[in-house]
């Protein structure tokens, strides 16, 4: 399991009409580039209102699913193109229970983090990839990639190993948040007593509560 590309945005670009300019246009970094607890350095967000923050340090996206979407799409899907910060190779993103706990890279600067929650598409994402009901299409998909939280700043660059460092003791995987949201997962995602997003815990207890 490793990081197979770093990225940052490269410009600020127009959003969808009237929404201003965004940083959704990540290109991959050559070297090592530090990462804070509100990301990579040289990242931007500009919409702070739904995105960014602790919570949404890092997103990162499998290239096993780019791969995948590339063959449904008929298209190239290159590092970057979803927004996504760091690519993955033989890590299950998606399978990854929220709570999770990784270790990127090794020795002093190696950085650590947290699974945080799925990614929802948006109006902008939609803009980006160009494709009417994109969002639909995207959450059919089942492969949102995952939020990371920082909880450990240090250093990364592609090919770096992900070491997962813990796995809570629940059932609720990035992919069943993104989809399913079964209540019983979602009752024993907070019998767990780990620490949620506070969206993400009022939604559970409102699924949970129809059990």
């Amino acid at each position: 399991m490793r990081v197979t590309s770093v990225n940052v945005v490269e410009e600020l670009i127009p959003g969808p009409k009237d929404s201003g300019l965004t940083a959704i246009d990540k290109r991959p970094q050559s070297g090592r580039v530090v990462v804070g607890e509100l990301g990579l350095v040289g990242d931007r967000v500009c919409d702070t209102k739904h995105h960014g923050g602790p919570d949404q340090a890092l997103y990162v996206y499998a290239d096993e699913d780019r791969a995948w979407w590339a063959g449904e799409l008929g298209r190239e899907v290159p590092a970057g193109l979803f927004g996504e910060n760091l690519n993955t190779d033989g890590l299950d993103v998606n399978g990854a229970l929220i709570g999770e706990r990784w270790r990127i890279g090794e020795g002093p600067e190696a950085v650590e983090v947290e699974v945080r929650s799925s990614r929802i598409p948006c109006i902008t994402f939609q803009h980006r990839m160009g494709l009417d009901g994109w969002i639909k299409r995207f959450h059919q998909g089942r492969r949102p990639g995952a939020y990371l939280k920082v909880l450990k700043p240090g250093t990364i660059g592609a090919g770096d190993a992900v070491t997962v460092l813990s796995r809570p003791d629940h059932e609720v995987t990035v992919e069943v948040l993104f989809g399913d949201q079964d209540p019983a997962k979602m009752s024993g995602m907070l019998d767990a007593g780990i620490d949620l997003v506070d969206e993400i815990r009022a939604m559970a207890e409102r699924v949970s509560a129809r059990t």
